[in-house]
């Protein structure tokens, strides 16, 4: 199958999922506002697309490895286009966050079921470059879920938007079922149910797994938290910014981590050819990430535009955590393995995002202003970073 006739509709649903995923960030205060919400109201919002989407991963890894990328998502964004028009349609946070839930199960599947079906159409040294063209889709959901989306608040209500996201969900299913083929290793495989869990648990045994998996769940997910609500929060609270300033700031650091995905795209394959493989890059991205991240809680220095810009292109550099989870298993295991290192993603993303809700309602409730109750959860999940980057390298010098 040609490459793009493989990539474009995979990619054009994970661009419906990153700005679904980074949206309240951009339309939290509005939703707050009309709704009275709290912050640990909105935590809770946001987040709840974060826990559907990670308890649906084990799951759908199961579901992928037996009966296909193609089948399975084109199903489930049927459930994301309707709970975007419930969205459109609720009055009150029950319903926005029940709407919200089905979205997040409903684009579980957007980028497993893209490595799923990479895995069986190509060779194991593309797989890190294509991981970086399906992640510049995302980046550029991302990026249209900041400034535009804030000029198109000027123009039409939230309710407004998300009746059309409703309609290209609908349009993103129909495109992947009829406009991919599945490969021949996507047929069902009879594999019974108890086969498939003890295919888990393999995973979930190996120490190959446990190298990477505290990455995902405080690096790659927490960066999800901030990208996704709380990096507006600390630019218009802690440095003072509008609305429209602090979504220019998330623009430019949305598109600074697009340029890392379209660099992962063009020069992994190659760098890893000239001897430096992809685990390099990652062990050096996200360590990065972790200064930028500690530059801009300490407010140190005054450039916060160029801080934003250079955390969001390093952060760009975990998911290569999926390609190098996956390629320690067996192909037959490859659906479940990213999945289940997705399901440690999405759980810190989840946890991160409301937990950082709920201890700002705390301290502020203890007489703490809300920049300084931000400044307090940006650096427990600094500690909690560092803590999992030095179990990444210690495991990586003991292997």
């Amino acid at each position: 199958m040609p490459l793009s006739r493989l990539l474009l509709p995979f990619a054009a649903a994970y661009f419906l999922s990153y700005f679904y995923r980074t949206a309240n960030a951009v339309i939290g205060p509005e939703l707050a506002r009309e709704l009275a919400l709290s912050a640990g109201d909105l935590g809770l919002l946001t987040s709840t697309y974060l826990l559907a989407f990670c308890l649906a991963q084990l799951p759908l890894g199961m579901l992928l490895d037996r009966f296909g990328a193609r089948r399975v998502e084109s199903a489930l964004l049927l459930f994301a286009a309707a709970g975007a028009a419930a969205f459109a349609l609720a009055g009150g946070l029950p319903g926005l966050a029940t709407a919200r839930a089905a979205i997040g199960l409903g684009v579980s599947a957007c980028l497993m079921a893209a490595f799923k079906a990479f895995s069986q159409c190509y060779p194991a040294d593309r797989q890190a470059s294509l991981t970086g063209w399906m992640m510049t889709a995302g980046g550029l959901g991302a990026l249209a879920a900041t400034a535009p989306l804030e000029a198109l608040l000027a123009l039409a209500g939230w309710r407004e938007i998300f009746w059309l996201l409703a309609a290209a969900t609908l349009a993103a299913a129909v495109w992947l079922f009829l406009g991919v083929a599945d490969p021949p290793a996507a047929t069902p495989t009879g594999i019974g149910l108890a086969a498939q869990w003890r295919g888990v648990r393999q995973i979930f045994a190996s120490r190959h797994f446990w190298r990477f998996a505290p990455l995902g769940l405080t690096l790659t997910g927490g960066f999800m938290a901030v990208q996704g609500l709380w990096s507006i929060a600390w630019l218009m609270q802690v440095n003072g910014y509008t609305r429209a300033e602090a979504a220019d700031h998330l623009a430019a650091m949305s598109f600074a981590m697009l340029f890392t995905y379209v660099g992962i795209g063009l020069l992994a394959t190659r760098l890893a050819h000239r001897g430096i493989p992809p685990i390099r890059l990652l062990a050096g991205g996200v360590g990065l990430s972790i200064v930028m991240l500690a530059l801009i809680a300490g407010e140190a220095l005054p450039w916060t535009r160029a801080l934003w810009i250079a955390y969001g292109a390093c952060a760009g550099f975990g998911t290569l955590g999926y390609a190098q989870t996956a390629a320690g298993f067996p192909l037959a295991l490859a659906g479940r393995a990213t999945t289940a290192y997705n399901l440690l993603v999405f759980a810190g993303a989840f946890g991160a995002q409301w937990g950082m809700g709920l201890l700002i309602d705390l301290l502020v409730a203890y007489g703490r202003s809300p920049a300084d109750a931000l400044r307090a959860v940006f650096a427990t999940l600094l500690a909690l970073q560092i803590a999992a980057y030095a179990a990444f390298v210690l495991a990586g010098r003991r292997r």
